[in-house]
């Protein structure tokens, strides 16, 4: 029978065992509950992104929708995790092999769902990533139709809200033969914004999603850490068990 107290009156080797476990099982809680506010923190992260208005408007303006799967991912991953780390709490507290060895597995695929989900963020997020050519292409778009009001009303915005000019700087006026316009310069000073929109928007998006794959990159590593005290436990209770039984004979 499962428990504490589950050694009491069945020899030294096995009650030392037991303290043993109960060491092992009550880590095993802290860092299910870690996870869980890990999970709690991500799952707030992704919601705040994804319902951002003036952030969500400038991603469905420049067509960057792409950049919203890996969030997807981690928002489905964050769920998975807080489930997972209550069903943690629950089987190490009683001690049950069959629900450790569900535990674990839940633990190996919440580990290969958070590192999908970071490994999309990051390749639609940083610098030289995936994301940078979708930027130019609708920038270039955008600067290639002048005459509609909507597309340089949408420039505009874009240049003046981020502080950048064209797609790779103030050059692809200069290449393109078009007009430098005014929302390109600093009001204060005057000069023209060195960097294009492709690097700014780039350190946009790694600004906002760094903290969250670094906090998902670190749910994976206990992810890891929980499925090895995991085994470690269900070796331990079945070793108590193995010697309870040698010592009644």
């Amino acid at each position: 029978m499962a428990g504490a107290g589950r050694g009491e009156g069945q020899g030294p080797a096995v009650g030392k065992l037991e303290s043993q476990i109960y060491c092992i099982k009550y880590t095993l809680f802290c860092f299910n509950v870690v996870l869980w506010l890990f999970g709690l923190s991500i799952f707030a992260l992704c919601l705040w992104i994804c319902i951002e208005p003036g952030f969500n408007e400038w991603m469905t303006i420049l067509q960057l929708q792409k950049y919203y799967i890996g969030i997807y991912i981690i928002l489905i991953s964050s769920l998975i995790i807080m489930v997972v780390a209550f069903l943690g709490c629950g089987s190490a507290l009683m001690e049950n092999v069959v629900l450790l060895l569900a535990y674990i597995g839940t633990q190996i695929a919440t580990f290969v769902f958070g590192l999908i989900g970071a490994s999309v963020v990051l390749d639609f997020s940083t610098y030289d990533s995936s994301i940078q050519p979708l930027i130019k292409n609708s920038i270039m778009a955008l600067m290639n139709n002048p005459q509609h009001e909507g597309s340089r009303q949408i420039l505009r915005m874009v240049q003046e809200g981020i502080g950048c000019c064209g797609a790779d700087g103030p050059m692809d006026y200069i290449n393109m033969h078009k007009p430098f316009p005014a929302e390109c310069r600093d009001s204060v000073t005057g000069n023209a914004y060195f960097h294009g929109c492709v690097d700014e928007l780039t350190w946009y998006l790694e600004g906002k999603t760094s903290w969250l794959a670094s906090i998902v990159l670190a749910s994976c590593m206990i992810s890891v850490i929980n499925a090895v005290i995991s085994m470690v436990l269900i070796h331990a209770v079945k070793k108590e068990d193995d010697e309870a039984i040698a010592y009644k004979n």
